[in-house]
């Protein structure tokens, strides 16, 4: 993995898309959540596999205060243990990589072990000309996604 160092004490681990994919094809208990909002889930595309659980949302843009609740509802209705150190690997994305992070720090600040945040996000940064997915970015990378 090109960075597994954890920056802060509770950030969850930095993963580039195509370790985050690979990650996902190795591992059955690895679960995608996709964090943005609705609109940009449905109407911008997602990571293939993608489950929606969006931490901010329209209309008050505030943090999803079932979002903890709601991930471990995902993982078979709570019966696979988030606090457990070999509990199911949580790989977290949004538009270019800086709300996973913030969600991920409270799944992990809520017992969660085993969460990852993909770098660069599915849009990545915006460039010169302010467009997305020209530089970084799970579109970027060509792996495998889809519009609703």
């Amino acid at each position: 993995m090109s960075d597994k160092t954890i920056n802060k004490e509770n950030d969850p681990v930095s993963l580039l898309p195509k370790e985050a994919w690979q990650m996902m094809q190795d591992n059955p208990q690895a679960y995608m959540i996709d964090v943005r909002s609705t609109m940009e889930f449905l109407m911008v595309g997602h990571a293939a596999g993608a489950m929606h659980i969006p931490w901010l949302d329209e209309p008050d843009w505030t943090p999803n205060p079932r979002f903890c609740a709601q991930v471990r509802e995902v993982m078979l209705g709570g019966l696979l243990g988030a606090d457990e150190d070999d509990g199911p690997l949580v790989i977290l994305m949004c538009r270019s990589g800086r709300r996973s992070v913030e969600a991920g720090r409270i799944l992990i600040e809520s017992g969660f072990k085993n969460v990852y945040s993909v770098a660069g996000g599915f849009e990545g940064p915006l460039d010169q000309n302010h467009q997305r997915s020209a530089s970084a970015g799970w579109r970027f990378e060509g792996l495998p996604w889809q519009q609703c």
